[in-house]
């Protein structure tokens, strides 16, 4: 006679394991979309015209390119007080940083794009310049 093996029943997959998987992809795919939300999402874009008043390289380990645009016109957050308009934005393009690092003291119409928050490599600023869309000396 031959010698007979009994059949191993089949491993039931435990069925916590499988449900832990999909709540975990679950969870990371609401977290990547959240990030990106986040991150990496226009939230708003326009132009913003104005003198510049400063552009400055900076930073820790992000060397990143941080200005500030003074805007015509004034307003105040408390009465008494008057303050002028403050455009403070980052650039993360080397050549539109060098146009308005070699024009400090010019009118200049500046496209931006917002997010909802900033990234270290990208600049301290919400709002990140992509453009220049006009250049011209300031009417004295």
């Amino acid at each position: 006679m031959e010698d007979f093996k009994p059949v191993e029943p089949l491993k039931k997959r435990s069925r916590g394991r499988g449900l832990f998987a999909k709540i975990l992809l679950i969870l990371l795919v609401v977290l990547a979309i959240f990030m990106w939300w986040q991150y990496f999402y226009v939230f708003g874009e326009g132009v913003k015209s104005g003198e510049l008043n400063y552009l400055v390289k900076k930073g820790n380990f992000f060397k990143t390119y941080e200005g500030k645009l003074i805007q015509s016109g004034f307003r105040s957050k408390t009465v008494g007080t008057v303050q002028s308009y403050e455009f403070e934005f980052s650039v993360s393009n080397d050549s539109i940083a060098n146009v308005l690092m070699n024009n400090s003291g010019k009118y200049f119409d500046l496209h931006y794009k917002e997010y909802k928050k900033s990234l270290p490599w990208r600049g301290y600023s919400e709002f990140i310049v992509d453009e220049i869309k006009s250049m011209k000396e300031l009417e004295r």
